[in-house]
C-alpha cells in the first residue's frame, strides 16, 4: 500500500513534475497549490498524509503558518519545507516548530528523495509509537489491578494518586506473580510520561559481563566483540519510563553507577568520552525485602533511598482471595479470545478448589493454571480435572525430581520460578555433597552468585556448615 504524500505547490509544472517522479517511489501524491486547499485536505480527518512537501512562500500566505495551526492535531505528520530565498528567520522558525528538512531550491531528485525517505521512516515510527501510547492508555489504567477486596481497592487509590504527580523515585514490592510489571505500566501510560517509551529490564536476567554495556550502552571498539555504537537501557528509556525488575540481583558497582546516573540525570557509554543527559523515570521492583538487604550490605543503601520516595507494596493473592471470582472470569474471556474458545460457565465446585489453594506464584500462577483449563476444557464449562491443583500442599500434580544427571521441572503452573531456582540450587548442593565451589562450577556460575542465591533461599543447613568446617580443617592442615 503506498504511503501518502501532500505536495504543496503554486507552480503547477513543478508540482506535477514532483508527483510523476514520487509516484513509482510509494507515494500516494496528492496536490494543493494553495494553503486553503491544504488546509482543506488536513482538516479532513479520513485523509491523513504521512509527509508533507510544501513551498514555504504560498499565494496566500506562508505554509509555517499552516503548519503551527494543525502541528497538535497532526502530530505524526512529517513536514519537509522548500524554498527559493533561504531566509534564515524562517528557516529557524521551521526547525522550531518540528519541520524534519528545510531545502532550497532548486533541490535535485535524488536529495528530495533520500530526504522525504527519512520523513516516511519517522512518520512510520511516530504513528506506530502513538498507536502503541493509545493501546497502553485503555489497556493500562488503574482498573486493570483487578479485585474487589480492600487490598485491591488500596493499591488502585495510591496508584491513581500516584499517576497525577511527577514520580522521582518508586520502589514496588510483593511477591513473584504479584502484578509488579502490570503497576508499572498502570503508572507510565496514565502519568505525564506516557508518549515516551517504556523499557521493562530484568536485572536478575542481564548477563554478569554486559550487565554495564546493556544499561549505559557502550561505544564502537569498547570492547572485543563491541563493533558498532550500543545504546543502554537508560538511554533508550529517554523521556519515559526505566523499570528495573529484581533490582536487588543488580551487582553492587552497577548500584553505584545507576545511582550517579540517576542523580546527575546523566550517561556516559562504557568506553565513551563524554556524558550526555537523560530525561529518565525510575521504577524499581523486588520481590525480597529490600531494607534487609541494606541492613546486611547486600543492597546500596543510598541507592535504596534514592528509589524509595515512594512504595507501592503489593498484596499476595492469598491475602486477597474474594479477589478469584473477578479475576477468574478475566482470564477465561483473554484466553477464550486466543484459542476460540467458548467457556462461559465457571461452577462453585471451581472457585472452592481454587480457594483452598495456597497459590505461591500469586496471580502469574493463578493465569497459567486458567490458560490451561481453558485450552483443554470442552464445551462452555470450564472442566474442573484440568486445574491440578493440591488442596494440602498447595503443589500442582507435577513434581520437581532429579533423574540421574537431570532435574525434572514440572511447567504446570505449580511451581513459581523462585522455586524452581531453589529447588535446582538444592539438588546441586546436595549431589556435590555442600561444596559451593563444585556446585558453581556445575551451575556455570561464579561462587558469589552461589553463595548470593543459597542466602535468598535460605539453604544454610547443618551439611552445609560441617562441609565449610571440613574445608577449613584441611585449610588449616595445609599451612
Amino acid at each position: 500500500m503506498a504511503d501518502s504524500l501532500l505536495i504543496i505547490e503554486a507552480e503547477e509544472r513543478l508540482a506535477n513534475e514532483l508527483a510523476r517522479y514520487l509516484s513509482p517511489q510509494g507515494w500516494e501524491v496528492q496536490v494543493a497549490s494553495t494553503l486553503a486547499e491544504a488546509r482543506r485536505i488536513l482538516s479532513d480527518e479520513a485523509n491523513e498524509p504521512l509527509v508533507v512537501l510544501a513551498d514555504m512562500t504560498l499565494p496566500d500566505g506562508n505554509s509555517l503558518d499552516l503548519l503551527e495551526d494543525v502541528r497538535e492535531q497532526r502530530k505524526s505528520v512529517e513536514w519537509v519545507l522548500l524554498t527559493g530565498n533561504g531566509n534564515m528567520p524562517d528557516s529557524v522558525r521551521a526547525l522550531r516548530l518540528g519541520a524534519l528538512d528545510f531545502l532550497e531550491k532548486p533541490c535535485s531528485m535524488e536529495r528530495l528523495s533520500v530526504v522525504l525517505n527519512g520523513a516516511r521512516r519517522g512518520a512510520t515510527a511516530q504513528g506506530r509509537l502513538r498507536r502503541q501510547c493509545a493501546e497502553g492508555v485503555r489497556r493500562y489504567g488503574p482498573e486493570a489491578f483487578v479485585g474487589g477486596s480492600p487490598q485491591a481497592q488500596q493499591v488502585r487509590d495510591l496508584v491513581q494518586r500516584l499517576i497525577e504527580v511527577p514520580i522521582s523515585g518508586l520502589i514496588i514490592s510483593g511477591e513473584t506473580g504479584t502484578g509488579k510489571g502490570l503497576i508499572a505500566r498502570i503508572l507510565h501510560h496514565g502519568g505525564a510520561r506516557g508518549d515516551g517509551p517504556f523499557i521493562d529490564v530484568n536485572c536478575a536476567a542481564l548477563p554478569r559481563d554486559l550487565a554495564d554495556s546493556e544499561l549505559f550502552g557502550h561505544e564502537s571498539g569498547s570492547f572485543t566483540g563491541a563493533r558498532g555504537r550500543h545504546r543502554g537501557y537508560l538511554e533508550q528509556a529517554d523521556g519515559g519510563t526505566l523499570f528495573l525488575d529484581e533490582i536487588g540481583e543488580l551487582d553492587p558497582d552497577l548500584q553505584a553507577k545507576l545511582l550517579t546516573a540517576i542523580e546527575d540525570r546523566r550517561v556516559r557509554r562504557v568506553g565513551g568520552e563524554k556524558t550526555f543527559s537523560v530525561d529518565v523515570q525510575v521504577i524499581a521492583a523486588s520481590n525480597r525485602q529490600l531494607e534487609r538487604q541494606v541492613r546486611d550490605q547486600r543492597f546500596r543503601g543510598d541507592l535504596y533511598h534514592r528509589l524509595n520516595v515512594f512504595q507501592i507494596p503489593l498484596p499476595s493473592l492469598r491475602e486477597r482471595m474474594e479477589d478469584l471470582r473477578q479475576l477468574v472470569p478475566v482470564f477465561v474471556e483473554e484466553f477464550n479470545a486466543i484459542a476460540n474458545q467458548h467457556i462461559s460457565h465457571i461452577s462453585d465446585r471451581i472457585y472452592q478448589q481454587l480457594s483452598r489453594y495456597h497459590w505461591p506464584g500469586n496471580v502469574r500462577e493463578l493465569r497459567n493454571v486458567i490458560e490451561r483449563t481453558v485450552l483443554l476444557s470442552q464445551g462452555s464449562h470450564l472442566e474442573e480435572r484440568w486445574l491440578q491443583l493440591d488442596r494440602e500442599t498447595g503443589q500442582g500434580d507435577g513434581r520437581a525430581e532429579v533423574d540421574g544427571d537431570r532435574v525434572i521441572i514440572p511447567l504446570d503452573g505449580s511451581m513459581a520460578l523462585d522455586e524452581m531456582d531453589s529447588y535446582i540450587i538444592q539438588a546441586a548442593l546436595e549431589r556435590s555433597r555442600y561444596n559451593v565451589a563444585a556446585t558453581a562450577k556445575a551451575l556455570g556460575t561464579t561462587r558469589e552468585t552461589l553463595r548470593y542465591r543459597i542466602q535468598k533461599y535460605r539453604l544454610q543447613s547443618s551439611q552445609m556448615a560441617a562441609a565449610a568446617g571440613h574445608a577449613g580443617e584441611r585449610n588449616l592442615a595445609n599451612r
